[in-house]
């Protein structure tokens, strides 16, 4: 297998839409959904195995730039999720700045560190 691409993240979403498309196909009976899994199985395994190393970097790269986004806002999400038991996160009303204030302290003024203005929440 030396001189092969591998698996990269582009070649991870290709599989991970096989497997949803498979079960999909599964429940509502629909031939043509079979068929693309089919389509985009056989095309995730072409470009495993490829050797064209310079091209499927190409593709993984365009792949990560126009997912960049939705990544990052997952990522934000995950991160305010994992910090929810502990702190409050609250927008500026000014400049919607994310704040992160602890728990458990009552009511408090907030000052932005953005733009400076005050505003009270509960904490």
């Amino acid at each position: 297998m030396m001189g092969r691409y591998g698996v990269d993240q582009f070649a991870r979403f290709l599989n991970f839409s096989v497997i949803i498309l498979l079960v999909i196909s599964m429940l509502t009976r629909l031939g043509i959904l079979y068929l693309l899994a089919l389509v985009l199985m056989v095309y995730s395994y072409y470009r495993i195995f490829s050797r064209n190393r310079a091209r499927r970097y190409a593709e993984n790269m365009k792949y990560l730039q126009r997912t960049a986004r939705l990544r990052g806002a997952f990522a934000t999400f995950c991160r305010d999720m994992k910090t929810r038991r502990t702190h409050h996160i609250y927008r500026c009303p000014g400049c919607r700045q994310k704040i992160r204030i602890p728990r458990g302290k009552g009511k408090i003024a907030v000052r932005c560190p953005k733009c400076s203005m005050e505003f009270i929440k509960k904490s």
